[in-house]
């Protein structure tokens, strides 16, 4: 491989723009009034749909900045509130003015708040609590009022830290249990917690027994003293973080919510935010190789990449939180809820071959500890790769992509169309008589890579429209060459997007493949561009000013349906985890709307006789699948977790919650176990490879290990084998090809 291949892994296809739409000229030496300047006019001119900045607008960033710097209500007052709100709609003529007055009154404030925490947390934790109190903590924190004086926030203080500290003392209790039984301590045993509930404790879980050290029980209430310190600890640690942010983070806060207000893809990056954005564009992905976001204290897993450690654990998923980090020489763990992500990922990363214990509040709500050792990512596991799948005799091809990557020196280099083409080749050299096209959790990528593997799938015809604000762009596949003209399923799930939603939105616009998987698509149908602020700037001692990323464009299908927030409608619909959660575009704050425009001149596929046939018999065997229903009962249950507002602080009520969940999550274990009764082989040349290289032999073994209990990967195989090909229009395109 080249030392100078570069891989694009983006959740959105990124265009970086040169604006050259103004001579306005940008030159207050006031740093933080020139940004607020510049980058509303910016926005202005080259968003794709930019906001009237009015008292509406006013009133939205006013909500967000306020709950972002406070979203669990724990720092400001209901009299801080109401003297902001004399801004609630005069903060659009501030922006105009380059005005900073709200900002200075809200960022004044909280630094006093803060403050009035570090006096409160420390007086609380210094007394014991009782655990057998009846008592409930209400996590609904959206309708929860500001507290009305001191002494009522240092009450919810001491509520929330009460809880923290049961966590913590509910897991003392439980290893001290199974050490005097001789049970073995593992790092992936749950407990409870709630999805809204700031878990600062920043204690080691389940911490690993040193063989070394005597056992000496110790009585309850030296357990529950062990547990507030060490929730103390971590305040200390936390607040020792937050100590060293200055004025021009907050400030970065406040551009953020502004510039989101226009939709949720457009961002501010700071210079450091920019140069770990350029980091990410080179594919240099270190660490635990997971894309991670902030939603209001948490620390979010976002993305998984293949080929990273988090991705070989399979340990973590998309929708966990980090709540802590411990590193391999300490004893303890440090919480980074309500951390900045730059400090969190500070923690999080590290040297290849160290180890990192996180600990996870996981999808269905439970918490667990995860030790990952820290690696790079293994680019060719993020490529194409592809698996023959036998059943009764008949072979059938599988071909993963994880992204639509592209070499950004060299587009013909290597991309993720030449990848596919290749294992399309490979697999029809071996005899396959159908195609399944995993798309699953591919967050997109490269636009032209998705037109050309469209272009793989049909003779020629429009994949995609391109709309910005002066024209509209087909983008066409323009080579009448078919490489794969047999039955073709495409896998997807709420993950996919971007270029994986006009993948299959142009194979479903053209009945050319039947789409299985989740109800829709994540819904992102937005181009994005990186625009940086210093061009604006001649000849500044203001220093680097950033960049902004903003949606300047559209996508829309060849049938002119926009793939923004409806996404992909599954012609065969297969529930699984994600079925209830909000994980997709329409999830997010400002969306751009769904709209239409003229359909494009496309001819629809006559390869196959019985098209909506196969589908209804799919659908009809879905219907009777019980396993099917338990992956639906399952994803009922995690949401009905997630939802949960309301957690008990009397120690037994809290283990018997704990109990109980534990007890109905063994009814999905039977999912872990499932087998599909798919024979996985690898390609012949693969085998080859594999006699050098066992690496990739373990690699594939485990591969076709998880596509065994695979029922999305059975359900494809039964559509291929269901579909049946129009003879005629075979022959034709056979003549064509010759």
């Amino acid at each position: 491989m080249k030392k100078n291949f570069k891989i694009l892994f983006l959740v959105v296809f990124v265009s970086v723009a040169s604006c050259s739409f103004t001579t306005k000229e940008f030159k207050d030496p006031d740093k933080d009034k020139l940004l607020l300047d510049l980058i509303s006019y910016v926005l202005q001119k080259g968003h794709y749909d930019p906001k009237d900045i009015d008292d509406a607008f006013s009133a939205d960033v006013y909500e967000n900045f306020i709950k972002g710097l406070d979203p669990l209500k724990r720092y400001f007052l209901a009299s801080d509130l109401e003297e902001f709100s004399k801004y609630k709609t005069e903060i659009d003529d501030q922006i105009k003015n380059k005005d900073l007055s709200f900002f200075d009154l809200v960022y004044g404030r909280f630094q006093e708040r803060m403050d009035d925490v570090k006096k409160i947390y420390p007086e609380v934790l210094s007394k014991s609590f009782d655990f057998n109190e009846k008592e409930i903590i209400d996590v609904d924190y959206d309708n929860l009022a500001y507290a009305e004086s001191k002494k009522a926030l240092k009450e919810r203080w001491k509520q929330q830290l009460k809880f923290t500290t049961l966590s913590g003392y509910y897991d003392l209790v439980e290893e001290q249990k199974k050490r005097e039984s001789g049970d073995t301590i593992t790092d992936t045993e749950e407990t409870i917690d709630d999805e809204n509930i700031i878990d600062i404790s920043g204690k080691e879980k389940k911490s690993e027994t040193k063989a070394e050290e005597p056992f000496e029980p110790k009585s309850l209430a030296e357990l529950e003293e062990k547990a507030r310190e060490t929730t103390k600890s971590s305040l200390d640690e936390y607040y020792d973080f937050t100590k060293d942010l200055e004025r021009k983070d907050y400030f970065s806060i406040y551009l953020n919510t502004i510039v989101e207000e226009y939709d949720p893809h457009s961002n501010y990056f700071a210079p450091q935010e920019k140069d770990r954005f350029d980091l990410q564009m080179s594919g240099k992905l270190e660490g635990i190789g997971a894309r991670l976001q902030k939603k209001n204290d948490y620390i979010t897993v976002i993305e998984i990449i293949n080929g990273g450690p988090a991705w070989r654990s399979e340990k973590i998923e998309v929708g966990d939180a980090i709540l802590k980090v411990k590193q391999e020489n300490e004893d303890e763990s440090v919480s980074i809820v309500g951390m900045r992500i730059d400090d969190a990922v500070k923690l999080i990363k590290g040297p290849k071959g160290t180890k990192v214990t996180l600990t996870i509040k996981n999808v269905d709500g439970t918490i667990s500890d995860k030790t990952l050792t820290r690696d790079v990512v293994e680019l060719e596991e993020t490529y194409a790769k592809s698996s023959f799948v036998e059943k009764d005799g008949r072979k059938f091809g599988l071909i993963n992509l994880p992204q639509f990557y592209f070499d950004m020196e060299n587009y013909k280099e290597r991309n993720a169309a030449t990848d596919v083409k290749k294992e399309i080749l490979r697999l029809k050299e071996e005899g396959m008589e159908g195609l399944v096209l995993d798309l699953r959790g591919n967050g997109g990528g490269s636009l032209r890579t998705a037109v050309d593997i469209a272009g793989l799938f049909i003779k020629k015809g429009p994949v995609v429209q391109v709309v910005s604000t002066e024209k509209t762009d087909v983008l066409e596949d323009k080579d009448s060459e078919i490489t794969w003209d047999g039955p073709l399923v495409i896998l997807v799930n709420e993950l996919s997007a971007s270029a994986s939603e006009i993948l299959a939105a142009a194979m479903q616009d053209y009945k050319r493949a039947i789409i299985i998987g989740s109800k829709q698509t994540y819904g992102k149908g937005t181009v994005q561009s990186i625009v940086d602020l210093n061009q604006w700037v001649q000849n500044s001692d203001l220093g680097d000013l950033g960049a902004v990323k903003m949606t300047i464009q559209k996508f829309y299908r060849v049938n002119g349906g926009s793939t923004q927030l409806e996404g992909v409608k599954s012609d065969v619909v297969m529930p699984d985890r994600y079925s209830y959660i909000d994980i997709g575009e329409r999830d997010y704050p400002n969306p751009l709307p769904y709209d239409k425009i003229v359909a494009a001149k496309y001819n629809v596929w006559d390869g196959y006789l019985d098209y909506d046939e196969t589908i209804e018999k799919s659908k009809a065997r879905m219907a009777q699948n019980e396993q099917l229903q338990l992956i639906d009962d399952n994803a009922k249950w995690i949401k009905l977790r997630r939802d949960e507002k309301e957690v008990n602080l009397n120690y037994n009520d809290y283990s018997a919650e704990i109990d109980k969940r534990k007890e109905d999550a063994k009814r999905y274990k039977a999912l872990d176990t499932y087998n599909n009764h798919l024979d996985f082989k690898s390609l012949p040349y693969e085998i080859a490879l594999m006699k050098q290289d066992t690496t990739l032999s373990e690699k594939r073994k485990r591969w076709h290990k998880n596509l065994g209990k695979d029922m999305y990967i059975e359900e494809a195989v039964h559509v291929l084998e269901d579909l049946k090909l129009n003879t005629i229009k075979a022959k034709n395109v056979a003549d064509i090809k010759n």
